[in-house]
């Protein structure tokens, strides 16, 4: 199954970012924690990117990420929006942690 093209075009230093699921069942103690209980994956894979910040003198400062990356980003970047039944989040290239 071919990737859909995805009709979001971030602004500035904005990126979107889906979430990579992380398959975390158990814990360390053998015990198995419910779906309910997880805490979401701050793991994801970036899918388009702004064109970055202007500064003070008109200068465009680029994204530091490239769609296809591999990002970490903090507990709580970010917001959640929902396209075509897929979940994403819009965040600001700073708040990436550090790519994969």
């Amino acid at each position: 199954m071919a990737a859909k093209k995805l009709n979001i075009k971030p602004l500035s230093n904005r990126i979107l970012v889906k979430r990579l699921e992380e398959d975390l069942q158990k814990t360390a103690g053998g015990i198995i924690v419910p779906d309910t209980a997880k805490e979401k994956p701050q793991r994801g894979k970036v899918m388009a990117v702004g064109p970055g910040r202007m500064t003070e003198e008109g200068k465009r400062v680029a994204v530091e990420v490239k769609v296809g990356d591999e990002v970490l980003f903090g507990k709580w970047s970010g917001s959640e929006i929902t396209v075509d039944a897929e979940e994403y989040l819009f965040m600001k290239d700073e708040d990436v942690l550090a790519v994969l």
